[in-house]
């Protein structure tokens, strides 16, 4: 079954929506510069709502120990992503120091910005394969955005992956067939509105990724 992380969730809105959709991850922001953003508290809130349900993510630009320590000590998280220009050494760092799985972000846009797997593969438990920014963009991701899918097409991807970028329930069916992608993670895709989540596309957009 396709994986589905649901990310950026900001309110309970959007969180019992991707709980209720069956989503595998829900995907917290703790980066002040999106409007994504939650606070380490918020985040526990939002989290304590369901038991079990979703693995917890907690999405991460560049950070430094303490705001790991920070975000760790008010939210269970299950996995860290890392959505900056984090090298192999500081992922790996990370993954040792936390005790949690890591999850690399690393932006595609042509055939050779895939020869940085080998590189990460030996740090880290996951990738996430997001479209690059487009230029001027002020966010590492959630800029709906999509890079061509065929690039990763049996691909030897070495690790556990998601794809992402610009994915809508409209899109990630015709997505999954032209990647063979084993998992999806959408942020902008369903919002109604910049930053917030709507209930009825994390549903529809769930379904699709099965479907």
């Amino acid at each position: 079954m396709t994986l589905v992380k649901i990310c950026g969730v900001s309110d309970a809105a959007g969180f019992d929506a991707a709980a209720a959709a069956g989503a595998d991850f829900v995907g917290f922001v703790f980066y002040p510069p999106s409007p994504r953003a939650v606070t380490p508290a918020a985040a526990a809130d939002l989290s304590g709502r369901v038991a079990g349900g979703p693995q917890r993510v907690g999405l991460f630009v560049d950070p430094d120990d303490a705001l790991l320590e920070a975000v760790l000590a008010a939210v269970p998280l299950d996995l860290i992503q890392l959505h900056g220009e984090e090298t192999p050494a500081r992922a790996a760092a990370i993954r040792a120091h936390f005790g949690r799985p890591v999850m690399k972000a690393l932006g595609v846009a042509v055939p050779a910005d895939l020869v940085r797997l080998a590189e990460y593969a030996p740090a880290v438990d996951r990738f996430l394969l997001d479209a690059k920014p487009p230029p001027g963009a002020s966010l590492p991701g959630g800029n709906a955005a999509a890079f061509d899918w065929r690039l990763v097409a049996g691909q030897p991807i070495p690790r556990p992956w998601l794809l992402a970028g610009g994915l809508t329930p409209e899109t990630v069916g015709e997505a999954l067939r032209q990647s063979g992608a084993p998992g999806v993670d959408v942020s902008s895709g369903v919002e109604q509105a910049r930053g917030v989540k709507d209930p009825a596309r994390i549903a529809a957009f769930v379904a699709a990724a099965r479907g």
